[in-house]
């Protein structure tokens, strides 16, 4: 398996335009902040959260797909929690202060892994079941300082695609081979190009948990995965997380600035502290594994990735319009509506754009990201047809109005990244 698409290079100005996700963001409307709301804490406009959810939308699906159950649990928990899961002693720095609610002290949640522990030890647990799959979209808060907070790539409130999988040790390798296989598919859609791949380990003066005959088991079992899947990486010492060793998968900026996206941790700590277990074939009782798993990272800076490496031109299922229909005249009204309310029944996001907007050129300018341009003139009303447009540029032959919904809807629910297939009877293409 190849996360980077062979003979990619590892610097993305070299291929993208130069894009900065905070001006973008502003411009294209998708997120805003408001000093009143606080510094790292970004709202998200209509067009933004549309993105957003078709992300989260995305990754859900993938994940039921590939075995996993979803959950949802607090974005608060006991002080006392994080101090059994290790993050008080090691983490409490980039935690917000404890609140005092009726003698009991509560913390925002730096991670989700603590609260998923505790739901797999609410109920027991046999060797059947595992690997047992569990997946969360949930909030988390970290108390970053005001001086290294910046647009959606670095917040105090983050959403994460995240996940554990308890299992058995012999199950580890396959578990993280498949979760790194999820990223690559992930990627793919997404449009993303990974610089590259890290095996994070610990360094000289971390925090870390103090127990060197796990670190090196879990080391062991990283490096063999990676080894085994045949991946180019870098080991690089003093990025572990403070429980265990994990594979990170690095995406950089227009400036080259490094930042990671996805993980594949391995934790034999969290399951010692929590006391879990399951039953074994033999009737004993065991120690899962816990390998911590995100696909794409946090959805805040998945989209600031997506926004600077496609300039806003995202890929047709993420775009926030997927049509526009363009109108040339008042008279070829009624058929764009109609066309319009087609595509919504299909589940597209289409928009009606008429001449009070302007004249055709400049509507269609004022569409530029929009992946499909849908043009309706007198000709196309009587055919009930309409001339459709590429963003790139490229032109079809006229197609049947009550074609298109389902020629523009198997393009986005086939999650690529391309505009039209050319070779599966798409339709005629002319390259203007």
């Amino acid at each position: 398996m190849s996360v980077r698409p062979r003979g990619h290079s590892l610097h993305a100005s070299e291929e993208t335009p130069m894009h900065d996700h905070r001006r973008l963001g502003r411009e294209l409307g998708l997120f805003d902040t408001d000093p009143l709301i606080g510094a790292g804490l970004p709202y998200w406009l209509p067009d933004g959260a549309t993105v957003r959810h078709a992300l989260e939308e995305y990754i859900r699906g993938v994940e039921r797909r590939a075995g996993y159950r979803h959950v949802y649990s607090p974005v608060l928990g006991k002080r006392e929690l994080y101090e059994i899961s290790g993050h008080w002693s090691h983490y409490s720095d980039d935690m917000f202060p404890p609140m005092d609610l009726g003698g009991e002290q509560f913390v925002l949640r730096p991670s989700l892994c603590p609260h998923h522990a505790l739901i797999y030890r609410s109920r027991a647990h046999s060797y059947r079941e595992l690997p047992l799959r569990m997946a969360e979209l949930g909030a988390m808060y970290r108390s970053e300082l005001s001086g290294v907070l910046g647009g959606l790539s670095r917040v105090r409130a983050i959403h994460l695609n995240d996940a554990h999988i308890f299992c058995t040790v012999d199950q580890v390798a396959d578990e993280a081979r498949a979760a790194l296989e999820l990223i690559r598919r992930a990627y793919d859609a997404l449009g993303i190009r990974p610089a590259r791949l890290r095996l994070s380990l610990p360094g000289p003066g971390g925090k870390y948990v103090a127990d060197p005959a796990l670190w090196e088991r879990s080391a062991a079992l990283l490096t063999g995965v990676l080894d085994s899947s045949g991946v180019a990486y870098e080991a690089v010492a003093g990025e572990a997380a403070f429980y265990g060793p994990k594979i990170d998968v690095q995406i950089a900026d227009e400036a080259g600035r490094e930042s990671t996206l996805s993980t594949v941790q391995v934790d034999f700590h969290q399951p010692e502290r929590f006391d879990l277990r399951y039953i074994g074939a033999d009737g004993a009782r065991h120690r899962p594994v816990m390998i911590h798993r995100s696909v794409i990272g946090s959805v805040e800076r998945a989209v600031a990735h997506l926004v600077e490496q496609h300039g806003g031109a995202f890929p047709p299922w993420l775009a926030p319009t997927q049509l526009v229909v363009l109108p040339v005249s008042d008279t070829e009204l009624p058929q764009a509506a109609r066309l319009v309310a087609r595509c919504a029944a299909r589940g597209l996001r289409a928009e009606l754009s008429g001449p009070e907007h302007g004249t055709l050129g400049a509507r269609v300018r004022a569409a530029r990201l929009v992946p499909y341009q849908a043009v309706i003139g007198a000709r196309e009303a009587a055919g009930d047809s309409v001339a459709l447009r590429l963003r790139d540029g490229r032109r079809m032959d006229a197609l049947p109005a009550a074609e298109l919904p389902s020629r523009i809807g198997a393009l986005v629910g086939a999650y690529g990244t391309g505009l039209w297939d050319e070779e599966g009877g798409g339709g005629a293409v002319r390259h203007d």
